[in-house]
């Protein structure tokens, strides 16, 4: 893996890129044929990558709740979910 791979995430990365980067790393290091060091720096790139979806995740959730409440916090425009 280069230099380049272990960079840190930059953060106009989309949630979607990071994502689709994430799952390749994880199915290279699944597959069990990538040497130590290589399997080091790809598990230290997914951690990354991991942690800026999780950032884009709980952004994403903050700006909902944001819409979703009036000024005073109260919930706005929400209905009971009828399980039934």
């Amino acid at each position: 893996m280069s230099d380049e791979a272990a960079e840190t995430i930059p953060e106009d990365m989309t949630f979607e890129a990071a994502l689709a980067e994430l799952e390749g790393v994880v199915s290279r290091l699944e597959r069990g044929d990538v040497p130590l060091d290589e399997s080091i720096a790809l598990y230290e790139r997914g951690a990354r990558l991991r942690a800026h979806c999780q950032r884009k995740l709980d952004a994403a959730e903050e700006r909902v709740r944001l819409i979703t409440r009036d000024s005073d916090g109260q919930p706005t425009g929400t209905q009971p979910f009828d399980a039934g």
